[in-house]
């Protein structure tokens, strides 16, 4: 390969990536964690190596140009190779130090990751943690995590996985509730009981009327997308919700529902990049997440 032909400054390639891709100098600017200016300077002096207008200067904002529209593809093919080079350089770090980055849903990250965190930073006080709260699947090929606690398997041939445990989830309710509720044992008997929903969809409803449930929606009468609120609003005697009895049983606040519902059972699986398991420090961190879940 001739390396004299590339003339151009790569760091510049990746300011005109992310502008095009962020839509904007000022999106791009906060991407990159650059001043505005400086990016916009990047941009320009790429226009100038290259001899071609990569954007056209609009009144809200900038336009990619035929040439731009052309070389964000090459542009695109760049941003791919750094970011492999990158995950391929972090996983051949040995040393038991640095930054681990692990995403886990809202309750996941707030009853069951704070004790196993703990146990490793008493271990190995070298590795730094973060908790990526998101109760969306992460891309880990994008680095937005490291390690990825998720309910489902992945599917994509660069991440690896190991299945800690099926967790059976349980209904619960606070001692308060169930007193006014009467105590109730047989699930057809709930059909003046008030629960929370925890999705948009109608997900709960659906599932307890599957078994044996006979729910409408007037037995809904909160609806939210966070775990740990609808848990909290569980302890707070507002009605009844669905948890990992992991969590649900160690809460001194709250009952089990319904002894007679026949508890759901879903998987906790353990997800990284292939590249950054090779890695020392990550590696650590992976077997005291599924020692600790499992």
């Amino acid at each position: 390969m001739d390396w004299r032909s590339t003339t151009f400054d790569w760091n510049r390639a990746r300011a005109f990536l992310v502008t095009a891709e962020e839509g904007s100098l000022s999106a791009a600017a906060r991407a990159l964690n650059l001043a505005q200016p400086t990016l916009g300077r990047q941009v320009e002096a790429l226009e100038g190596e290259l001899g071609v207008a990569l954007f056209e200067r609009t009144g809200r904002g900038l336009r990619l140009t035929p040439a731009g529209h052309e070389l964000l593809d090459h542009a695109r093919l760049m941003g791919e190779g750094a970011r492999a080079l990158s995950l391929a350089a972090w996983g051949q770090a040995e040393a038991l130090e640095g930054e681990v980055a692990i995403s886990a849903s809202d309750a996941y990250a707030s009853y069951l990751l704070p004790p196993i965190l703990a146990r490793l930073h008493a271990a190995e006080p070298g590795i730094r943690i973060e908790v990526v709260v998101s109760n969306a699947l992460s891309d880990l090929s994008r680095r937005e995590a490291d390690i990825a606690v998720r309910n489902v398997r992945p599917t994509e041939p660069d991440l690896i996985a190991r299945k800690v445990r099926d967790a059976p989830a349980r209904l619960y309710a606070s001692s308060g509730y169930l007193d006014r509720l009467g105590r109730l044992e047989r699930v057809e008997e709930f059909t003046a009981a008030e629960f929370i929903e925890i999705d948009g969809q109608g997900s709960l409803m659906a599932l307890l009327n599957s078994k044996g449930f006979a729910l409408t929606e007037a037995n809904f009468p909160y609806r939210c997308r966070n775990f740990t609120v609808m848990w909290e609003m569980v302890r707070r005697g507002m009605g009844i919700g669905i948890l990992d009895e992991r969590i649900g049983d160690a809460d001194p606040a709250v009952d089990r529902a319904a002894p007679d519902f026949e508890p759901v059972s879903f998987p906790i699986w353990l997800v990284s990049h292939r590249d950054i398991a090779r890695s020392r420090r990550m590696r650590v961190v992976f077997d005291a997440l599924a020692e600790g879940l499992g």
